[in-house]
């Protein structure tokens, strides 16, 4: 084998390993975020609320905000843009979806905590970021988030910021789950007010 061969060959294992590298990179840095909590990792899946002593000597505020990646002719909208929580009590706050787009459209939403730390101390019971949404031209839905945050949740922490990035789904495949506009936790939990 002559050097130049040899420098090919090398050459040939390097591209493929960095390209193997390339492929596992993301879901081995969504797993890292996920087990650390680091750059707002939210869950993905729904958390069951923990019965803990509610902090009412202590307030955080929570701000909601939201947007709309490209490629999708929706709006999203929190109702409540800002609010004021007791740690370890659940709350429900609404966000109101709207299709602007001529034809039906799968989108899904997905969440960023700030500061990052906050997000090991966030606990989602519901949320229209677990599944795809589907809306239909033209369509308002209000769907519902309730959250709660943990009593253990830094006493630094006093503002936490959670936003949520629409993007279009392309895999056109609804996550079938109970229809979340009929879920009320009214009787449970605070009224949510604007500050």
């Amino acid at each position: 084998m002559t050097s130049v061969n040899r420098t090919v060959l090398k050459l040939l294992l390097v591209l493929v390993a960095m390209s193997v590298f390339t492929v596992a990179l993301v879901p081995l840095y969504n797993v890292f975020c996920q087990i650390t909590g680091l750059n707002g990792k939210a869950a993905s899946q729904p958390q069951g609320l923990v019965q803990e002593n509610i902090d009412d000597a202590r307030f955080v505020t929570v701000q909601f905000i939201a947007r709309t990646g490209q490629g999708l002719p929706w709006k999203l909208v929190p109702m409540n843009p800002q609010v004021r929580v007791h740690p370890g009590q659940a709350y429900e706050v609404n966000f109101a979806f709207t299709n602007y787009g001529s034809q039906a459209r799968y989108g899904r939403a997905v969440p960023s905590v700030s500061p990052p730390e906050a997000s090991l101390h966030l606990r989602k019971v519901t949320c229209f970021c677990f599944a795809e949404q589907r809306l239909e031209a033209g369509e308002q839905l209000e769907l519902p988030l309730v959250f709660q945050l943990s009593k253990d949740l830094p006493d630094s922490i006093h503002t936490v910021t959670l936003a949520y990035t629409l993007y279009p789904s392309h895999s056109y495949t609804m996550t079938e789950t109970s229809d979340l506009s009929t879920i009320s936790y009214a009787a449970e939990l605070p009224k949510i007010t604007a500050l």
